[in-house]
């Protein structure tokens, strides 16, 4: 009895940590599709259901919490040194805030989605990407601009005033999603 609860700690605790080689999309996609989780289907699931390319998703994920699957942003300090609140409620591998998650499940009816699962991460990062080409017109394709009206929200987006960081995640994404797709073009998952 043990024997089958190590290796089942063992199996539960390698889906949740970070894949080794983040920079790769064929890498990242080898390691985690395996008996309980299968990244690959599920980022190529999501493309189909919205139409966002996979290498835009990963890109997206990358870029927001590095593939972690409890990424949280940094407290503030209280008194320069005491840990306080958090600088928002961003969570998970999309960094969804509380609000835009909620909105998402009670849109799509996926009550049980939860931000810390990779499969339920993507398929919400594609519906977001999908809502910004409905509501702003951006090209599925557009790495950049989607990331912008990512990180700003769809009326930050239209506003057109980008902070700085926003410019920054958006270039280290698009850049990402290159090359992601050409890593997934020469190991031919894509």
């Amino acid at each position: 009895m043990r024997c089958v609860l190590v290796v089942v700690l063992l199996l539960l605790a390698g889906c949740a940590s970070v894949p080794r080689q983040t920079q790769n999309a064929c890498a990242i996609f080898e390691q985690r599709d395996g008996l309980f989780n299968n990244w690959r289907r599920d980022a190529y699931r999501a493309e189909r259901e919205y139409g966002v390319p996979v290498p835009v998703l990963m890109a997206t994920i990358y870029t927001e919490s590095g593939f972690r699957h409890n990424a949280r942003p940094p407290r503030t300090k209280l008194l320069g040194f005491i840990p306080w609140k958090r600088q928002s409620s961003a969570l998970g591998y999309s960094q969804a805030l509380d609000g835009t998650w909620a909105r998402y499940k009670r849109v799509t009816g996926r009550y049980m989605a939860s931000r810390t699962d990779f499969g339920d991460a993507i398929r919400f990062i594609a519906w977001y990407h999908h809502q910004s080409h409905l509501k702003n017109g951006i090209a599925l394709n557009d790495t950049y601009r989607l990331y912008i009206a990512y990180y700003h929200g769809h009326a930050g987006y239209q506003r057109g005033k980008w902070s700085g960081t926003a410019r920054t995640g958006a270039k280290r994404a698009a850049g990402m999603a290159a090359t992601y797709a050409r890593q997934l073009r020469n190991c031919g998952a894509w």
